[in-house]
C-alpha cells in the first residue's frame, strides 16, 4: 500500500465536527445548532445514558438521562464550564429566563474526566449528564448544551438536545409514497394526533417537525393539520409528508487495528497514527436497491481490545475514495452522517485527484463503527442531495421522529408534548 502512504498529506485534516479556525468565537458567534468552537475538541456525542445509539430527547421528571461527552487533545486538564439555553422549535433562544425553566446553577463545573489509556493519540475525555445535582429541567422543549470556559463569550462546543411531555398519543405509519411520480424513490409519513388538553386552535397552536433519521437539515416544519376529526388532528398527506428514501448507508469499521474488516483494503502505521484506506466506493445513483443491515447514519465508539472505549479507543485517519471521471463543475461532494452532524464544510469536503480519477478524502476519527453517505453540494443550493450519488429507494429503511409543539396565546414558550419514533421497515 505505498501508493498510499503520501495520498493524506494533500489533505487539510481536522476534526470530524465543524470548529471555528480561531480557537474561540465571541459571545455573538454562538451558533444555536451543534458546534465546535475549538479546534482541539473531537467526537463530540449526546445520548441517553447506557445507549450509545439513543438521540438526545428524554420525557420530562421521568428517570431518564442524558450524558454528553467528547475529547480533548490538550495535554492539561481544563476548566469546563456547562449552561443550558432553552429555544423554540427553530432553536431561537426563547425569551424566557434561566430559572424559570431550569433550577440549580446556571454555570455547572464539568467534574468527570479521565485520561487515555494505551493509545497513540493522548486525550482526555470529559462528560457530564442531564439532569444532575447541580441542574435540573423544568420545562419541556428545544435546548442547546453549551459548554463553555467559564465564560460564555468562549464557546467550546454546543450541542442540541429535548425534553418533552407525554401529553399527546402519535399513531404514524411510514410507507411507500402514493403519488406515482414518487412511488419508486420516495417514502410517505402519516399520522394522527389525540391531545391529553384543551386546544381551541390546533391550526395556530400545534406545530410539527418531521425528522428522517435524525437529520435536521432536510425536515419538514410547521406541518399542519389536513384537517381536524373530533379530538384528533389527522396529517394525511400525499405531497407535504414526503422524503427521499435514499440507500442503505455505507460503513466504516475501525474497530481493530489488528484484523482489516470488510470494506477496508489497507490498515497501515504511518507516525504518529494509523491509516485506514477504505476500498474505492462506487456511485449507485442508478443502481437496483440492495438491503443490508446498517445503524441509519449512526456512529459507535468502539476498541474491540479495549475494557472502556471511551479512554482506550485511539484516533486514525481513515481514507475514503470515490471514481469519478470528471470533477464536478457546479458543486462539491461531502461524506457525511451523524459523526459530524449532517454537516458540510472543509472538514469533510471532498477533494479531485485528477491523477488517479477520483475524489478523495481524509477524516480523523475515533476508533468504531461508523455509518456514512455521500451529499452533493452545490453552489447556488444549501439543501444536500445524497440522491445525486447515493441513489433513491422506497424500500430503504430509515427512522422517522414526529416532535409536537403547542404554544396558545397565552404561553410564553412552545412546549414539546409529543414525540414518537418509526421506522419505515418495521411497523
Amino acid at each position: 500500500m505505498n501508493k498510499y502512504k503520501n495520498i493524506w498529506l494533500i489533505f487539510f485534516i481536522v476534526s470530524t465536527f465543524t470548529y471555528a479556525q480561531n480557537d474561540y468565537f465571541d459571545s455573538s458567534s454562538i451558533r444555536y445548532n451543534d458546534f465546535i468552537y475549538q479546534s482541539t475538541i473531537h467526537t463530540p456525542q449526546i445520548h441517553k445514558l447506557g445507549n450509545e445509539l439513543s438521540y438526545p430527547f428524554v420525557e420530562m421528571n421521568s428517570n431518564d438521562t442524558l450524558v454528553a461527552q467528547f475529547d480533548d487533545f490538550q495535554d492539561n486538564i481544563q476548566d469546563y464550564y456547562f449552561t443550558i439555553i432553552h429555544c423554540d422549535k427553530n432553536w431561537t433562544p426563547s425569551s424566557l429566563s434561566f430559572y424559570e425553566y431550569a433550577e440549580g446553577f446556571d454555570d455547572c463545573p464539568i467534574k468527570n474526566y479521565a485520561f487515555s489509556f494505551n493509545t497513540l493519540q493522548s486525550y482526555i475525555h470529559y462528560s457530564l449528564t442531564i439532569p444532575n445535582e447541580q441542574l435540573k429541567i423544568k420545562l419541556s422543549g428545544n435546548y442547546l448544551l453549551l459548554v463553555h470556559h467559564n465564560d460564555r463569550s468562549k464557546p467550546v462546543l454546543t450541542l442540541r438536545f429535548f425534553v418533552y411531555e407525554p401529553l399527546t398519543q402519535i399513531t404514524a405509519q411510514a410507507h411507500q409514497a402514493t403519488l406515482t411520480e414518487y412511488r419508486k424513490t420516495h417514502q410517505e409519513i402519516d399520522f394522527s394526533i389525540k391531545n391529553a388538553f384543551s386546544c381551541n386552535n390546533p391550526f395556530a397552536e400545534i406545530s410539527v417537525v418531521i425528522s428522517q433519521n435524525f437529520r435536521f437539515d432536510n425536515a419538514i416544519y410547521d406541518l399542519k393539520p389536513q384537517f381536524v376529526k373530533d379530538n384528533e388532528l389527522i396529517y394525511n398527506y400525499e405531497q407535504g409528508n414526503l422524503f427521499e428514501g435514499g440507500s442503505e448507508f455505507r460503513w466504516v469499521d475501525s474497530k481493530s487495528i489488528r484484523f482489516q474488516a470488510e470494506r477496508i483494503q489497507a490498515i497501515e502505521f504511518e507516525r504518529p497514527l494509523y491509516h485506514y484506506y477504505m476500498y474505492p466506493d462506487e456511485k449507485r445513483t442508478f443502481k437496483v436497491y440492495f438491503q443490508w443491515q446498517d445503524i441509519n447514519g449512526r456512529f459507535l465508539v468502539k476498541n474491540s481490545m479495549g475494557r472502556d472505549s471511551r479512554i482506550e479507543a485511539d484516533y486514525v485517519y481513515v481514507h475514503f475514495f470515490l471514481p469519478f471521471e470528471a470533477p464536478l463543475a457546479e458543486g462539491n461532494l461531502y461524506v457525511a452522517g451523524n459523526f459530524n452532524r449532517w454537516q458540510y464544510n472543509n472538514t469533510n469536503q471532498m477533494t479531485y485527484n485528477y491523477d488517479q480519477k477520483r475524489y478523495e478524502l481524509t477524516l480523523l476519527l475515533k476508533q468504531g463503527f461508523y455509518d456514512y453517505a455521500y451529499a452533493y453540494l452545490t453552489d447556488k443550493n444549501n439543501q444536500a442531495d445524497f440522491g445525486f450519488i447515493e441513489g433513491n429507494h422506497y424500500e430503504t429503511e430509515n427512522d422517522y421522529y414526529i416532535f409536537v409543539y403547542w404554544k396558545n396565546n397565552s404561553s410564553l414558550y412552545e412546549r414539546l408534548v409529543g414525540v414518537k419514533a418509526i421506522n419505515s421497515s418495521r411497523q
